[in-house]
């Protein structure tokens, strides 16, 4: 297992906290699913009164370590203002960074994103970016002072699985030393379990298992999935071939003439 900032996860499976019916059910999710790890996006009053500390402490209590994200930043100077107010809040240097650029897909703004990355390591963040595939674009986030990768399956809440599988595969075959996380876009365990076979050393979910009609049950179904994942990727799977070829030996079988 790849050390993130050099922490150990035992759990390859990170929880969003977002759109959960109730708090009740996100914290068993949270428990079933074996996470280790809960993104939290803070909101700017959060930072001067202390709003929405109730929901904080319900994260706290369950054990988890909290990525604080900035979901919904559109520039440079909203992203790093609310990642230093994370900072003091929950009293963390991880911060999941977005910088959004485009409507419609919520794809991530990759050169707000790449100076913001630089800023913030540079003032001491551990910086977990939001970004696409785009290899150009994760070289310069290394760079800038990234040690963790989080490319986007497919578009925010879509799920849609993994989009551009070459590409994903491509950054995982560039990046052999660098923790990779598929962050959006995952809509079933299968796609969970794909990532994993790609690789890839964790998958962050969050509308999945939330909008679930059983959330508490598809965040253990998404537990397992990452489980088989990783076990498949470990026993190492044949690969795919263009023609047939017969399971059963043909040596020793009686002709008929």
């Amino acid at each position: 297992m790849r050390l993130f900032y050099g922490v150990q996860l035992s759990s390859r499976l990170m929880l969003g906290t977002a759109r959960f019916p109730s708090p009740a059910v996100l914290s068993q999710a949270i428990r079933v699913s074996g996470t280790e790890v809960a993104t939290v996006s803070l909101r700017r009053e959060s930072g001067a009164e202390r709003a929405g500390q109730a929901f904080w402490s319900i994260i706290r209590e369950l054990g988890v370590r909290v990525l604080p994200n900035t979901a919904g930043c559109r520039t440079v100077k909203e992203a790093v203002t609310t990642a230093h107010m994370a900072r003091e809040v929950f009293g963390t240097r991880w911060i999941k960074l977005e910088v959004i650029g485009e409507d419609d897909t919520l794809q991530p703004d990759v050169f707000g994103l790449v100076e913001a990355a630089r800023i913030l390591s540079s003032e001491g963040f551990e910086v977990f970016p939001y970004t696409t595939e785009d290899l150009v674009a994760a070289d310069k986030l290394v760079a800038a002072g990234c040690r963790v990768l989080m490319p986007w399956g497919s578009p925010i809440g879509s799920g849609r699985g993994l989009n551009n599988v070459y590409g994903l595969k491509a950054m995982r075959a560039h990046f052999p030393d660098i923790p990779l996380v598929i962050d959006a876009g995952i809509g079933l365990p299968s796609h969970a379990v794909q990532a994993m076979e790609l690789g890839f050393d964790a998958v962050l979910i969050n509308t999945a298992i939330a909008r679930a009609r059983d959330p508490v049950g598809m965040a253990e179904a998404f537990s397992a999935a990452v489980e088989a994942g990783l076990m498949a990727r470990a026993c190492g799977p044949m690969e795919p071939r263009e023609t047939a070829v017969p399971s059963t030996p043909v040596i020793g079988k009686a002709f008929l003439t």
